[in-house]
């Protein structure tokens, strides 16, 4: 997508890149996630065609097709090493594809409710995921299992994030010693976007509430900025950014 006008004769040339492009033949229908590989190479995306496909960053053209949720797929995400995806629909399950020959090699299965959101922890032995059910579980990939309910809101959890906390955070110390299986969690802060207007902050190995913020109305999404500052987004409109060691 780009023209080079060149003059030899005075040795000077000039490339015209398109402003943007459009991938028209991925999906029928509304995109409701994407995710792009480490490397920059491949993307990942979901749509309300009931279609996951993994495709040519460059040029859009469709590399897989990931076919095994039973109803919709509301997010995906690569993992670091951009050869493996992670999935979670409104069939209440969560699941581990290869990027390379399309084979789902990890369902989880928990949830009572689809399943809205995910996060991966560190290099990726640990996922995350949240729910309509409104919890937020982790996950062991190499053992398929849930490693415990990380919060129970009584409420859909729309959207997590998970980053490192700042020092100054109390995170809060576990009731009992955390699994053998858990890679990553210490230090670690889970934001939790809820329906019923909260943004709730809880350390992710202590499993302990470290703050909670009411807004306006239900929260979608959120996302760190950085060790002390956080990001979330409203269903009216509205974001706020919001100082965690103050709130």
């Amino acid at each position: 997508k780009s023209i080079l006008i060149s003059c030899p004769h005075e040795n000077v040339s000039t490339k015209f890149l398109a402003p943007y492009t459009t991938f028209c033949r991925i999906h029928q229908k509304s995109i409701t996630c994407l995710d792009i590989s480490s490397g920059g190479g491949l993307g990942v995306s979901t749509s309300t065609d009931g279609t996951m496909k993994i495709w040519q960053a460059a040029n859009g053209e469709i590399r897989r097709l990931l076919e095994g949720h039973v109803y919709d797929v509301n997010c995906c995400r690569f993992f670091p090493s951009g050869l493996v995806v992670l999935s979670g629909g409104m069939d209440a399950q969560l699941k581990i594809w290869s990027a390379e020959d399309a084979s789902c090699v990890v369902t989880f299965k928990g949830h009572k409710g689809g399943i809205l959101d995910t996060a991966i922890v560190d290099r990726g032995r640990n996922v995350l995921s949240c729910s309509r059910d409104g919890t937020a579980r982790l996950w062991d990939c190499g053992k398929s299992a849930c490693l415990g309910v990380i919060a129970d809101c009584g409420s859909p959890v729309n959207g997590i994030a998970v980053g490192a906390a700042d020092d100054s955070l109390n995170l809060g110390t576990p009731e009992k010693a955390p699994s053998e299986r858990e890679v990553g969690t210490e230090g670690k802060i889970l934001l939790l976007a809820r329906e019923d207007k909260k943004l709730q902050g809880v350390g992710l190995q202590s499993r302990q509430p470290v703050f909670l913020f009411i807004g306006s109305d239900a929260f979608n999404c959120c996302t760190f900025l950085s060790s002390t500052y956080i990001l979330a987004g409203t269903q009216d409109g509205n974001v706020y950014q919001l100082d965690v060691r103050n709130t």
